[in-house]
């Protein structure tokens, strides 16, 4: 059955919803990675998760989204 409405999705938005997906994975395979190594007792693999350096990461790829998701919103606004 084919549907009523027309895909006409930005291209844009296309990339930051694949992109917003893809880090909410990553966010919960670390979720689960530090859940696990703090259950067997992997005291470096919890050092390395809650280091500086994977959040300061974590912030420039969350930061770099929401500045994509406003571009993609000013522009279908303009459109």
């Amino acid at each position: 059955m084919k549907p009523n409405f027309k895909d006409n999705d930005s291209l844009l938005l296309r990339w930051f919803f694949k992109g917003l997906k893809y880090f909410l994975l990553a966010l919960l395979g670390l979720a689960v990675v530090f859940v696990v190594s703090h259950t067997f007792g992997a005291i470096t693999i919890v050092a390395m998760l809650l280091s500086e350096i994977v959040w300061i990461w974590v912030a420039r790829i969350a930061i770099s989204l929401v500045c994509l998701f406003a571009i993609a919103m000013i522009i279908e606004s303009w459109g």
